[in-house]
């Protein structure tokens, strides 16, 4: 039973519902996975006690008849989602010691499905990174090696590094991610794991500690496709606590999967061929083209004209959206405050310690966004950078509405890169470029989804991305799921061989 861990929550479903192992053994081969690879930083609130009482409880629920879809599942809680009487961090110093009285919406889904929480992932200060080195609680390491490299530690990417890494490194059988420009997909890619952007407004985002609100959704990470379809049957669904949760019905994610692509049409976007990109990657993605060409699929040259305005646009409407939703953080009403400066028993003044406290409770490259979003707010500059920035996002999501008119789904590669060294890790605009494949579909609102496919020269893994017309996640996992079935991906860490 030790290696329990390794199964994919599907395969845990079944051996649960057949008596063939318990919830708490299963959890047990996760607690133990969890301690022997520590070393990950991939969580920064561990919980095993309280899910090993989770899943016996589970236990006894199953032996009393009750089938919930993901009755006594361990999974990983990105400490983005509030949860009751549990750390929540964001990964920053300034929530340090903040216990919500209160659980997430899409915690609150999982936990009524069944589900066993394993712990608070850890993740990019806020979420703003693409290579979790942004966390005041340390670097996550990704389990992959470079056999080129093989004693440099390797990111597992960002903001959901630490979802990522615990799932690829076996300590959970599924996580909780967000994602805002890239977040799921970027480190899943880099992981060799699956991650699903689900469609904005599909979940709820009551409960999720804000960083940019007209993009963040929360999803779900995972080792395959069938088992990001199950978790997403549990997170997704209307929220009248959100007012941008959109009320539409929760389909069975499930329906389509193994229903082929035959017959389809798959829009390679031409816009997508981006100067420096490596070769290996480009030659996965047409590889992945012709596999499901030969499954059935047509294969169709498509245009999305406004691609190469989608990143600058999102470094000016995320981190707008960011300086409001930070605001928040004053140490006046919780988490971290400064203390006064030594000598003196109190601050001169309000503002003082409002400064005080944000200059170190917030990490450099959250101090970097708030700054860029206040500059593109203020009044002499808001019609020029922010308005701007909106009206690209319009035009970005009519280039993929009139795509959609020709083609079911789009295939485009995940990242420009494998993943890189933590020492090798690139510095501002070079980083911000990690997200250049990931957010034209965050502008546009529309779901994705990473599978990985191949592996670099270097023995790391490397992915693809399709995405999918809002509302119409069935029908992408479908497609997502001939890919993962076309590729036979089964490779592994070479840390867990």
């Amino acid at each position: 039973m030790s290696e329990l861990n390794r199964m994919t929550i599907a395969q845990a479903r079944k051996g649960m519902a057949e008596g063939s192992f318990s919830s708490v053994e299963l959890t047990q081969s996760c607690v133990n996975a969890m301690d022997a690879r520590a070393d990950l930083g991939a969580f920064i609130t561990p919980t095993p006690d309280a899910a090993l009482e989770a899943a016996a409880e589970a236990d006894k629920k199953r032996a009393a008849g009750d089938q919930g879809p993901l009755l006594g599942i361990p999974l990983g809680i990105k400490d983005l989602f509030c949860t009751e009487g549990v750390q929540t961090t964001a990964a920053s110093r300034i929530l340090q010691g903040f216990r919500p009285t209160y659980e997430s919406t899409v915690t609150s889904n999982l936990l009524r499905d069944g589900a066993v929480f394993l712990g608070k992932l850890n993740l990019d200060e806020f979420a703003m990174g693409s290579s979790n080195t942004t966390s005041y609680y340390g670097n996550v390491v990704n389990p992959w090696q470079s056999s080129e490299k093989p004693d440099m530690q390797l990111v597992p990417g960002g903001s959901s590094g630490g979802s990522a890494s615990a799932v690829a490194a076996r300590l959970c059988l599924g996580a909780t991610g967000t994602d805002t420009g890239g977040s799921i997909r970027q480190p899943a890619a880099f992981c060799g794991i699956t991650g699903l952007k689900p469609t904005y407004g599909r979940c709820s985002r009551w409960g999720v500690v804000a960083f940019a609100s007209s993009l963040d959704q929360a999803g779900p990470m995972a080792r395959s496709v069938e088992d990001c379809a199950l978790m997403l049957g549990s997170m997704a669904g209307y929220d009248p606590m959100d007012t941008t949760s959109v009320d539409t019905a929760v389909p069975d994610y499930t329906a389509e999967l193994g229903a082929g692509v035959k017959g389809l049409k798959i829009g390679i976007p031409r816009e997508y061929r981006v100067d420096g990109m490596p070769e290996e990657i480009e030659k996965l993605w047409m590889e992945t083209a012709d596999r499901l060409r030969a499954e059935g699929a047509e294969i169709v040259d498509i245009s999305l004209p406004h691609t190469h305005a989608a990143l600058p646009a999102y470094y000016i409407v995320a981190p707008a959206e960011a300086s409001s939703n930070l605001a928040r953080y004053d140490g006046v009403r919780y988490g971290f405050r400064a203390d006064a400066p030594e000598g003196l028993p109190e601050f001169a003044s309000l503002e003082e310690m409002y400064a005080t406290t944000r200059g170190e409770g917030f990490g450099q490259e959250v101090q970097r966004r708030i700054m860029i979003g206040a500059y593109v707010l203020s009044a002499g500059f808001y019609d020029a950078y922010y308005n701007k920035a909106r009206q690209v996002r319009t035009l970005i999501a009519q280039d993929f509405a009139s795509a959609f008119e020709q083609v079911d789904a789009i295939l485009t590669p995940t990242t420009p890169s494998p993943a890189f060294g933590i020492t090798e890790e690139p510095t501002g605009v070079e980083m911000y470029m990690n997200d250049v494949f990931t957010v034209p579909a965050s502008m546009a609102g529309i779901p994705g989804i990473s599978v990985p496919v191949g592996m670099s020269k270097a023995g790391l893994p490397l992915g693809v991305q399709v995405l999918g017309k809002p509302f119409e996640e069935v029908g992408l996992l479908r497609v997502a799921q001939a890919v993962e079935t076309a590729a036979d991906f089964t490779a592994t860490p070479q840390l867990m061989a």
